[in-house]
């Protein structure tokens, strides 16, 4: 396994800091958006798609600090009924570098169609009354399958995967809803991103999800979240903005400090993506309200090094 964490944990940083940052706290990896919800301070997309010299240039300043892209971050919404073109237009731009750079993984979330007609995305949470799965129908049927298909195709022809991002208020949101996309246009290039955080304030059981996911798992986010005292009275479907989060029934929270068992919970979350063959990065993705950008990621990063696996496993039982 590779330790890693997304260039956009100290956005405001340039690249060459953000770097040094990185070799100084004995990281092997960096994660770099490239636009769409990110504003993408790290890298000018269409130059490094235009220019071949420009793709050189970043590929060696990020070597010359001992590190490699493990992945681009292009998250988004390519099947917003009025935006998605745009974004799309991001995902692909990010595909086809990558191609060109080596650079295996494209992070990305399954976007969420409106219903027919809207003009913004429709998440459906529930199966009543009966229209949601008329709503949820369209948005597979008619808009998520045949883009996704194409989209597969694209990115299989530039030896890219596509690791989508389970997140609330998008299509593919949990394992079950990843696996219906992956059945539907191949499971040789689309995958999980695991951002734990996110399935964390749904209420799932991360090792139970690691378990389900299996080989599907492309790629890995380190990030946390604590489920706060006021979702005893009001539930986990929150709409407060992130930045009151006193008053939510959740938030992202440095790495460690959303379990009341912290470390213990994150070295069994290593040990389980171990099990399941996963030895890719663990990216850590720094969201925290009320910590500092540099010093929540030097103390996630703290928490999750001696915890990365790195060695093929070797032992044998004698032979006796």
């Amino acid at each position: 396994m590779l330790l890693g964490f997304v260039t956009d944990s100290v956005a405001r940083r340039p690249l060459d800091e953000v770097l040094t940052l990185a070799a100084e706290t004995g990281v092997d990896t960096v994660e770099i958006p490239t636009g769409n919800w990110s504003e993408a301070p790290h890298l000018d997309l269409d130059e490094l798609r235009a220019d071949a010299s420009a793709r050189d240039r970043l590929a060696k300043q990020v070597s010359s600090y001992g590190l490699t892209i493990s992945a681009f971050n292009a998250n988004g919404n390519q099947l917003h009924p009025t935006e998605g073109p745009a974004h799309d237009r991001v995902v692909r731009t990010s595909i086809e570098v990558a191609g060109e750079m080596g650079v295996p993984t494209v992070v990305l979330m399954s976007g969420l169609p409106g219903a027919r007609g809207d003009s913004a995305p429709n998440w459906i949470t529930t199966s009543w009354p009966p229209e949601t799965l008329e709503i949820l129908a369209y948005q597979w049927n008619e808009v998520a399958i045949p883009y996704w298909t194409d989209l597969a195709e694209f990115a299989r022809a530039r030896n890219v995967r596509l690791a989508i991002e389970m997140h609330g208020r998008q299509l593919v949101f949990n394992p079950v809803t990843l696996q219906r996309l992956r059945d539907a246009v191949g499971p040789d290039v689309v995958g999980a991103n695991l951002d734990p955080s996110h399935l964390m304030w749904m209420g799932a059981d991360i090792l139970a999800v690691i378990r389900e996911l299996g080989d599907a798992i492309f790629h890995v986010h380190a990030k946390d979240a604590k489920i706060e005292h006021v979702a005893a009275a009001n539930g986990l479907l929150d709409t407060t903005p992130p930045h009151l989060p006193g008053q939510r029934s959740w938030n992202y929270v440095t790495l460690g400090l959303g379990h009341p068992d912290g470390p213990a919970f994150w070295a069994q979350f290593v040990y389980a993506l171990r099990s399941v063959g996963y030895d890719g990065p663990l990216n850590i993705e720094h969201e925290d309200m009320r910590i500092g950008s540099e010093e929540g990621l030097r103390r996630s990063i703290d928490l999750l090094r001696p915890l990365v696996i790195r060695d093929q496993p070797d032992w044998e039982p004698a032979r006796i």
